[in-house]
This record gives structure tokens, sequence and C-alpha cells, in this order.
């Protein structure tokens, strides 16, 4: 489990394809304190584990899929990746819960100053609108963010500059694609819901049999 707040924004050393999966080197630093091999960690908001390590780089695998969900299939050599280690149960929670299982990929609309910051416009399928809302959280490669706006296929963050300095978002453009992952807990309840009209017999089968 993470929290969307990136510890440091490493690089791309190299991407090498072998049959169903793509091995993946990092350059990095902070990560790799006290990391070792088997540990997670969140490489644009997709949860890997490190296969090996070197001075100043690990090694992830992943499989075809994954990178093509996750849209890490388009990183290149020099590519820069937002990366953060694993939670641990006395670490701050400064974000929110993200679990580096990414929902889907979103494309840059355009980004724009707005009060001394910059608003992020965002789109996906429509299908997606349900787990989205103002106010809400939203994990854009690997970045807790808080929704601005909610529209029916695409939405909007706030970004500070500091955010945008301190991360990959700082580089993005329109078209680029990002990583998204919607808040677990919104999930959790929209299915409970889903859930449990399934299971009412409240229909206008019901009610004309009752007399209604």
């Amino acid at each position: 489990m993470f929290t969307g707040i990136v510890e440091e924004v490493g690089t791309v050393a190299a991407l090498e394809r072998r049959g169903e999966k793509i091995l993946l080197r990092v350059k990095a630093d902070s990560v790799l304190e006290d990391t070792k091999i088997g540990d997670s960690i969140a490489t644009n908001g997709v949860c890997l584990t490190v296969t090996s390590m070197s001075e100043g780089s690990f090694t992830a695998d992943m499989m075809t899929v994954t990178a093509k969900k996750s849209a890490l299939d388009q990183l290149r050599p020099g590519s820069a990746v937002n990366l953060e280690r694993a939670l641990l149960p006395t670490s701050r929670m400064g974000g929110h819960i993200v679990q580096g299982h990414v929902d889907t990929v979103g494309k840059v609309q355009g980004i724009e100053p707005h009060e001394g910051g910059y608003l992020l416009h965002i789109a996906v399928e429509k299908k997606w609108a349900p787990y989205f809302v103002a106010q809400g959280s939203v994990t854009l490669n690997g970045v807790s963010l808080t929704i601005a706006r909610a529209g029916g296929n695409d939405f909007s963050v706030s970004l500070i500059p500091e955010t945008l300095r301190s991360t990959n978002l700082g580089k993005l453009k329109p078209g680029d694609p990002m990583t998204v992952e919607f808040d677990i807990v919104g999930k959790y309840l929209l299915r409970q819901h889903e859930v449990a009209e399934e299971a009412s017999p409240l229909d206008m089968n019901f009610l004309r049999k009752h007399g209604f």
C-alpha cells in the first residue's frame, strides 16, 4: 500500500522485452535506502516488485498486459518516473490509500494557470465517471491529488508549483498518457450499492404483483 506522496523522480535506464514480460530498470537514489529484493516500489503509480538491485538502480519485471494497461509500455530510456516505497505502519498518511493497481489510462487535455497554481485536465472513458467526484481523491502517475472539477468523461485536479517541481507532472503536455487509480473507498461504496440494488426485489413487476 502507498500514499501517493512521491519520494523521488527516477529515470528509466532500460526496458527489455522477454517473451510475455518486460524487464524495467530504473535509476534511483533515496528509494533504494532500506529496500531489498521482494519489496514493492510504486513506479508511476504501478506497484512493482524489486527483482534485483545494483548501485544506483533497481530492476522490476512486468507482465506485458500490465505494462499496456498502465501505459508503462510507452516509457523509454530517459523517461522520468515517480517513485514511492510501500507504506510502513509508522509512516504518515500524507495522501490517501493507494494500492498501486491502475484502473485505467487517462489522457492529458491541457494544463492552465489557476489561482496561483495550475489545473490539470484529464480525459478518461465515460464508464469511469461514477468513480470521480469533486473534492475526492485520485492518483495520477502515482501522485495523490484532489479533484477540483468532475465532468462526464473528464476531470480536473489542482496542482501547486511544488507538485510540478517534485514529480514528473511538470513535464506533461497535451496528449500524454497518465496512469489513473480511483479512490478504493469510493470503489467499495459503489460496489456495495450495486450489490444492494441487485439483491433488492423492488421493481415494476414486484409493485404490480402487490397491487401498486
